[in-house]
């Protein structure tokens, strides 16, 4: 088994997802992990809306591409599952908080074997009519921000190396 900082090292966006639909116990736990992630004072801010359901998918496929400007790509890459993150924007820390669970999300998915990807303008998509509405239709209720989502599935290709690192990544104060 992997430790974590391999995990993180080894993580790779994934830009080409198989259609295969994913084991729910593998989504309960990347969503458990993402439950787990640091958060500004503990106020959990954040709520995750895990979409399977193809119809709702291809609905938020739509409102992303168009934000993009770009009518006919899938920004999700083919991904069956779409986790969303959102965050309370009544707390300070909103935006830190839901890019946190973000990261879990993304570790948690290579960990067991899954590909995943940010992809943003959930910001756009939950600040228009159709976004609140879909939140309404899901029981979401408050002030939320969407912070991103992470498509999720088997990848249909290997990962690419990790590029080098920067040499001026880390400056020492010592």
């Amino acid at each position: 088994m992997k430790n974590a900082i391999e995990i993180m090292k080894e993580r790779r966006s994934c830009r080409s997802f198989k259609p295969d639909a994913v084991d729910r116990g593998l989504i309960e736990k990347v969503c458990e992990a993402g439950t787990y992630a640091a958060s500004g004072m503990g106020r959990q801010s954040a709520k995750i809306i895990a979409v399977t359901d193809k119809e709702l998918r291809d609905r938020l496929m739509k409102m992303n591409a168009a934000f993009m400007g770009k009518e006919d790509f899938d920004p999700f890459y083919g991904a069956p599952v779409i986790l969303i993150v959102l965050a309370d924007k009544t707390v300070p820390t909103y935006v830190y908080d839901g890019s946190l669970v973000m990261g879990n999300l993304m570790n948690a998915a290579e960990s067991l074997g899954l590909g995943s990807i940010w992809i943003h303008r959930a910001r756009e998509e939950f600040d228009s009519d159709e976004g609140k509405a879909i939140l309404r239709e899901l029981g979401v209720e408050g002030e939320y921000e969407g912070i991103g989502h992470c498509a999720l599935g088997y990848a249909a290709a290997p990962s690419n190396a990790a590029a080098p690192r920067k040499s001026d990544y880390v400056v020492w104060a010592e």
